[in-house]
């Protein structure tokens, strides 16, 4: 390989949010979505440039940086979009509370389908929404994967329900949905006059494209293009999330305004270096990122082996698609809480409590492969001291 995906980069002091947690413990911290990988050097030295640079003034997004966006959307994804239907954002979970509060009014009801990335079952709290979710169904006695249940949808919606929130690449449960779920989406949302927010941040993060390749909102045409917010980011993909960057496609300019103005002055400044790291990622970061996603489907496979060979009592989602977090069932280890048995063997996982289903855990194998073999016998430990 060109790049390094296997050197453990020592990152306990400093600031990492993913290490801090367990500052002072021997805990191996897979919980958080960034990966212990370097970014891709094309972005390294980009930032490099622009800090030789020296002035760090308020920014807005240069030509360079849009033009590099509308060209990754048409060849990554096949899709025509126009510089005129972004806005720029320093993350995306603000974006999906002025999604929210773009449309309707205080007391009106926003649906997502859990389990779900934490931020989606509270951002209806900040505007006085009321948030429905509907489980995925799932047929984990067979291959454990997780599919939408529309006819569960139809029976959640109400005329109250303004805001669909959908999560496709799905966090936590790895699905890259289908071009049939998606419009299945599309049409239930067009159905019930709904604004449909796909958080597509995981979106370059499919990892066996050729069979399960991701299918972006942004590609529809038609009545939903009046009805459509896309959520993109280089962030996950590229290791760059600290540097806060992020941005939506809204076609419809009545909808962008408001969006816009559902953020107020609650939104701070968006960081010059994110704009031209971002910019570098997209121009120059695609051999990167295919080295990337060959070392993770190396770790996708290398994690579900284990778990099916070496730690009885717990089901890994599969068919695994897309992102590196994989998530996993503990409910028949017969222990009420599994998160606190594996941090005292010596790893921490994500709650599958705070995704909406008690009894998971989402492990993040974005690490060196050195790393994620040492959990994984420390997991091993913990499910034999059951025994």
């Amino acid at each position: 390989m060109a790049y390094d995906f296997e050197t453990v980069i020592d990152r306990r002091n400093t600031g990492s949010l993913k290490w801090a947690r367990y500052a002072g413990t021997d805990i191996l911290p897979l919980w958080v979505a960034d990966m212990d990988f370097a970014s891709p050097p094309e972005v390294i030295e980009a930032l490099h440039r622009r800090v030789d640079h020296g002035v760090f003034g308020y920014s807005r997004p240069h030509a360079g940086l849009v033009e590099a966006a509308l060209e990754y959307m048409d060849r990554a994804h096949g899709a025509k979009v126009e510089a005129s239907w972004i806005h720029w954002m320093p993350g995306l979970v603000p974006a999906l509370s002025m999604a929210c509060g773009a449309v309707g009014e205080p007391g009106a009801s926003v649906l997502t389908l859990t389990p779900i990335y934490p931020p989606f079952l509270m951002v209806a709290d900040d505007t006085q929404r009321r948030t429905i979710s509907v489980p995925l169904a799932s047929n984990q006695e067979t291959n454990g994967e997780w599919r939408i249940d529309f006819d569960a949808l139809e029976a959640a919606v109400t005329p109250e329900t303004k805001v669909f929130l959908f999560c496709n690449p799905h966090n936590p449960v790895g699905r890259a949905y289908t071009r049939a779920e998606v419009q299945g989406v599309v049409d239930f949302c067009l159905r019930h006059d709904l604004v449909l927010v796909s958080g597509e941040i995981h979106c370059d993060l499919v990892l066996d494209p050729d069979k399960t390749p991701h299918i972006s909102l942004a590609t529809f045409e038609g009545p939903i293009r009046d009805r459509m917010i896309v959520q993109l980011a280089a962030s996950k993909t590229y290791n760059i999330a600290g540097l806060a960057n992020a941005w939506c496609v809204i076609p419809n300019a009545k909808l962008r305004t408001a969006f816009i103005r559902a953020g107020g002055k609650f939104i701070p400044e968006i960081s010059p270096l994110s704009f031209h790291a971002t910019e570098a990622a997209y121009r120059h970061g695609e051999p990167w990122r295919q080295e990337l996603l060959a070392t993770l489907r190396g770790h996708r496979d290398f994690l579900a082996d284990a778990v099916r060979t070496r730690l009885p009592g717990i089901k890994m989602a599969e068919p695994h698609e897309a992102t590196y977090l994989a998530w996993l069932d503990c409910r028949d280890l017969g222990v009420e809480n599994p998160g606190a048995l594996f941090e005292k063997h010596g790893v921490g996982l994500s709650n599958g409590a705070d995704f909406a289903a008690p009894g998971f855990l989402r492990l993040n194998f974005g690490c060196p492969r050195a790393t994620l073999a040492e959990a994984l016998d420390r997991m091993e430990r913990a499910v034999a001291s059951l025994r």
